[in-house]
């Protein structure tokens, strides 16, 4: 009535990519200055909806997707995942996950011209500032991979920021950023 869109909704879980891609369509054409960010879990970006992530970021649209990253189907108790790494122990993969974990960043990095950033607050909030920022300002599709912690991680969630920040330094999660034009940054 105002002339303003939706600024939140909820889609179902294996169409998000779609149903925020079409939120961005129409805020094209309504005005051409309003900033879109697609956000869910790894469930959804690496699994479930990794078709119509791929067909989002393949599509070139200035749209920006944030993928929350627990490795694992946190809303279903915590059972294996594309995004699990290989050797995990989890629900459906009590004696180790067989396969490695997708690279859902190298694989957005191959068509060259998406910005992709992998993020950990608790490691570097000034890392995961600057990846955002860029994000933002990239004119066309980028993808931020934030390492979230959860329940089923076994840990008080209370110590989330540390244990993020220890997986960075273990090398376990590594903090990037990869700009078409400027190239792959080791943060």
């Amino acid at each position: 009535e105002h002339g303003r869109g939706p600024a939140w909704a909820n889609s179902l879980f294996e169409d998000n990519a779609e149903f925020g891609y079409g939120i961005k369509l129409a805020k094209d054409v309504r005005r051409s200055n309003e900033s879109v960010w697609i956000i869910g879990g790894d469930g959804w970006a690496y699994d479930i909806g990794y078709g119509g992530l791929d067909h989002v970021l393949a599509s070139g649209a200035n749209v920006n997707i944030l993928g929350l990253d627990n490795e694992n189907y946190a809303n279903t108790g915590g059972q294996a995942s594309k995004a699990t790494p290989a050797g995990a122990c989890v629900q459906l993969a009590n004696d180790g996950k067989q396969t490695n974990k997708k690279n859902l960043g190298l694989m957005a990095m191959t068509y060259k011209n998406v910005y992709v950033a992998q993020v950990a607050i608790g490691a570097d909030m000034n890392q995961c500032i600057k990846a955002f920022k860029e994000a933002e300002s990239f004119n066309g599709p980028s993808l931020i991979i934030a390492y979230c912690t959860c329940v089923n991680q076994g840990f008080d969630m209370s110590k989330s920021l540390t244990e993020m920040k220890k997986a960075v330094d273990a090398g376990y999660w590594m903090l990037y950023r990869f700009h078409p034009e400027q190239g792959f940054v080791l943060d």
